[in-house]
Formats: C-alpha cells, sequence, structure tokens
C-alpha cells in the first residue's frame, strides 16, 4: 500500500478509537462534570477550539517543514495541541467569567489514544512520511525505506503516550476531581516533555539555539502548563 493508503487508515482508526475513548470515559467517569462544565460554555467555544487545532497542524507543520528546505503543506499535531489550547485560553478571556476552570479534561484520553495509534501510521508509512528519525546503530534501529536504519521515532512517541494514558485511567479512576483539575495541563506537560527529548532524534533543521521549531514550541507549552498547574494548585488549596 501507498504511503498516503497506509496514513489514512491510521488517521481514521486513531479518530475512531479517540472517540470511542471519549464517549467511554464521558460514560463511565466524567458524564456530571462534563455536563457542569458545558453549561458554562456558549458556541464561541467549539468555534476557537475548530479554528485553533485546524490552524496550529497546518501552520506549524508546514512552519517546520518550510525551515528544514521541505516543500509542500504539513501537518502537526503538536502544532494543533497549541492552536487549540491558545484559541481556547482566548476565548476564556473573551467570554468565560469563569476562565479559571478547566475544560479540556474530556479530551485528555482521547488524545492519547489517538497519538498512540496515529504514530504507528506514520511509522508504517514509511521516509515519505518524514517522522522519520535520525540513522543509529541501535538494534531496534528500523529502516524506513531508504537503506538506512534509523530511530523509530514515532514508536517512541506511541508507546511513551501509551503508558501515560494507562496512569491517566488510574488517577481517573481513584481521584476523578484532581484528573478533572489538572489532567488537561499535565498531559500537555508529559506530552511536549517527551516531544521536545524525541525531537532530537529527527533531522529537522534548528531556528535558534539548536533547537528546531517543534521544540521551541514544546517549550512554549511545558511552560504554559506548569504555569497553569501551579496556579490550579494555589487555587485547590484556597478552598
Amino acid at each position: 500500500m501507498t504511503h498516503f493508503i497506509i496514513h489514512s487508515i491510521f488517521d481514521l482508526l486513531s479518530v475512531a478509537m479517540a472517540l470511542l475513548a471519549g464517549v467511554l470515559t464521558y460514560k463511565f467517569f466524567l458524564s456530571n462534570d462534563l455536563e457542569h462544565t458545558a453549561s458554562k460554555l456558549n458556541p464561541y467555544y467549539f468555534l476557537f477550539l475548530f479554528l485553533g487545532s485546524v490552524g496550529g497542524a497546518y501552520l506549524f507543520g508546514t512552519l517546520n517543514l518550510w525551515v528544514s528546505g521541505i516543500g509542500g503543506v504539513g501537518r502537526s499535531v503538536l502544532g494543533s495541541l497549541a492552536g487549540a489550547t491558545l484559541c481556547v485560553e482566548l476565548y476564556k478571556v473573551l467570554f468565560d467569567r469563569h476562565r479559571h476552570h478547566s475544560t479540556g479534561y474530556i479530551y485528555v484520553i482521547p488524545f492519547c489514544v489517538m497519538v498512540s495509534i496515529g504514530r504507528i501510521g506514520c511509522f508504517l508509512s514509511g521516509i515519505e512520511d518524514l517522522t522519520y528519525g535520525t540513522p543509529t546503530d541501535l538494534p531496534w534501529g528500523h529502516d524506513f525505506g531508504d537503506g538506512v536504519l534509523r530511530h523509530p521515532v514515532p514508536i517512541y512517541e506511541s508507546l511513551s503516550m501509551a503508558f501515560f494514558v494507562v496512569g491517566l485511567l488510574f488517577i481517573l479512576r481513584l481521584k476523578r476531581s484532581v484528573f478533572v483539575e489538572y489532567a488537561y495541563y499535565a498531559m500537555v506537560f508529559f506530552y511536549c516533555l517527551q516531544r521536545y527529548v524525541w525531537e532530537f532524534f529527527k533531522p529537522y533543521s534548528s531556528v535558534f539555539l539548536g533547537q528546531n521549531v517543534f521544540q521551541l514550541l514544546c517549550l512554549a507549552l511545558i511552560g504554559y502548563s506548569l504555569f497553569m498547574l501551579e496556579r490550579r494548585y494555589r487555587a485547590r488549596n484556597r478552598t
């Protein structure tokens, strides 16, 4: 099968499994919390969320390709996360008087599932997917189709998020309120931290102090997540 077909199959599979994970999470754990959160939102929330996620995906994905001297239009799940986060925070400033509460907890499990499955599609799509790693002599090096053994970076990311989602489910079952307040920011922190590390094993061009576009974006989101975690912790201790 071609790169496009393989990637499309896993894109659809990852979205389907993410939706299923979201439905199950809602049904068994978060129905009351989500109904309470939804009652405070207006339709602009979903507009901002959609525009941010789509715009961020294409903006940062394409920017990274251009900086690396690669033509075409790119998409990035990291860019989508950054765009969605930024636009939802903007929505809260403009429309939400309850803006200090988290609205992203319902997306945490689906996001992790989507990334974990979707990266398998990136791995199987070969060199054309542009998510391959740098050359390596390690025994698990993988030939993406160019005859060179490379770091299987998509698998690194897939496994990282799979292990993380197991921990999240454990927390969700034991302490739902902690999950609701902290899970989104913890997910942003963990995803960006592991992504930052794996970017060192990718052949993208650096733009500042040896960092590529995605690493700089990861650092910004790590700072955001730590700030929000600390703010939520202080707010929780005041109540």
